[in-house]
């Protein structure tokens, strides 16, 4: 979390994606962040293009940059920033002061209904281990965990000359909107919101990754640890077309990415598979009535141990759908930049059409979970009036396991507004961190 000490004094700006029509809402002078976030509300609900906000603080001492996407000052995401900063800097003593280091922490809010534009599941609340520099809206003392100070926001309008960057092929401008100015920064809302959900989507599958290898250390079963093999030698693949892409370059077949795709697609199908028997199975048992453990290991190996071949295939569901995810946003970026004149359209309608698809899978497999975890487990069947001490403890421990095969799962989440947090440095090279909830 970033440790303040006093007060600050945050600029920001209003991002629209095109020339929108909207009143005058903002009024003048500075704002809370609870006024900010009614702003973001009400031009969300008015404006028919997606519209965005950009703060920037100061660069926290302490930042795991690892968690982030690298990406130089020659990409197009930094020069974006970098012509956004330099023409606010002209017209704002607030921006002018708080970006003259050169370097600084980015943070754009997108809303909630572009959000679930991108897919339900796309960003979810996580906590990746040691996230230590997340912003989570209020300033914190990063030793004692208490908040310190809150800040005081004050927009930046009309900022951004207009021009083309990097050869995004899109402008960035003052646009007069009702008698509110925006500033018209397409690529620069859609590189960010493309670097951040493939963070996202990274994270998700390094976390499966990690899961997994522990799972397979206790299993040593050769065919799951196949099956994890063909995905996460996905990886390479997938890591240079997202380099190269948000590098303004273009996919060539030498990639590999292809075959990557294949090897995704094949383990989504198998995901597929394997949850049409899980729900059959769960329909097949009658209705309040306890279960055997015996009974259920049978559709569901290893469900009693944590450890289990039921939670390894969870997890190369998990990792499946992370990779997907992010080669999802590969082509949506890929598409959206071969028509310039119509960056933010294209590349929601791209990550759309198949994010569904994903959307339903994981559902699917938060519905079995949860069914599982609502299941009451039976006595094991003895001639014995009393069980012995090892039965009760194997009954009390399975108990114990599918009950906690419920945590944490989320079904249907209401959209929630997306916060991308970017690291410029001095030399302009930027760091994006993994999209969350605005609201974590």
């Amino acid at each position: 979390m970033i440790d303040y000490r006093k007060k600050a004094t945050v600029p920001v700006w209003t991002l629209a994606t095109g020339d929108v029509q909207v009143p005058a809402v903002a009024g003048g002078g500075p704002m809370t962040a609870e006024r900010l976030a009614e702003l973001r509300g009400v031009l969300a609900a008015l404006a028919d293009r997606p519209i965005a906000t950009l703060e920037v603080h100061p660069l926290p001492d302490k930042l795991d940059r690892g968690r982030g996407i690298s990406l130089d000052a020659a990409s197009p995401l930094a020069q974006h920033l970098s012509q956004l900063v330099t023409q606010s800097a002209r017209g704002s003593a607030a921006a002018a002061k708080t970006t003259a280091a050169g370097e600084g922490l980015y943070r754009m809010v997108v809303p909630a209904k572009v959000a679930k534009q991108l897919g339900q599941g796309i960003v979810r609340p996580m906590v990746p281990k040691g996230a230590t520099g997340c912003f989570y809206g209020t300033f914190v003392n990063s030793t004692t965990g208490k908040i310190v100070a809150n800040p005081t926001f004050v927009r930046v309008e009309g900022a951004a000359a207009a021009g083309t960057v990097g050869g995004a092929g899109a402008t960035a401008g003052a646009a007069a909107a009702g008698g509110t100015l925006l500033t018209v920064a397409a690529p620069l809302v859609l590189m960010a919101v493309a670097v951040g959900v493939s963070a996202h989507a990274d994270a998700k599958r390094q976390e499966a990754i990690a899961h997994i290898t522990e799972l397979l250390e206790q299993l040593q079963a050769d065919k799951l640890d196949d099956e994890h093999s063909a995905l996460n030698g996905c990886r390479p693949a997938i890591d240079k077309a997202t380099a190269i892409l948000l590098d303004q370059g273009r996919l060539g077949v030498s990639l590999g990415l292809d075959s990557a795709v294949h090897a995704i697609d094949t383990a989504l199908s198998k995901a597929d598979i394997r949850l049409a028997r899980w729900t059959s199975a769960l329909d097949r048992l009658p209705d309040g009535e306890p279960v055997e453990i015996g009974t259920l290991t049978e559709s569901f190996p290893g469900v009693d141990d944590q450890g289990g071949t039921f939670r390894t295939y969870l997890e190369l569901a998990a990792l499946a759908i992370a990779l997907k995810r992010r080669v999802n946003v590969l082509q949506a970026v890929e598409q959206a930049q071969s028509e310039p004149d119509n960056l933010f359209e294209n590349f929601t309608r791209a990550l759309r059409s198949d994010e569904q698809r994903l959307d339903e899978l994981e559902k699917g497999l938060a519905g079995v979970l949860l069914r599982l975890s609502a299941l009451e487990l039976a006595r094991p069947k003895s001639v014995r009036p009393v069980l012995t001490t090892g039965e009760v403890d194997r009954l009390m421990r399975t108990a114990y396991q599918i009950r906690g095969l419920g945590d944490g799962v989320a079904v249907n989440g209401r959209p929630t507004d997306v916060a991308i947090e970017i690291a410029r440095e001095r030399d302009g090279s930027v760091v994006v961190f993994p999209a969350l909830p605005a609201e974590a």
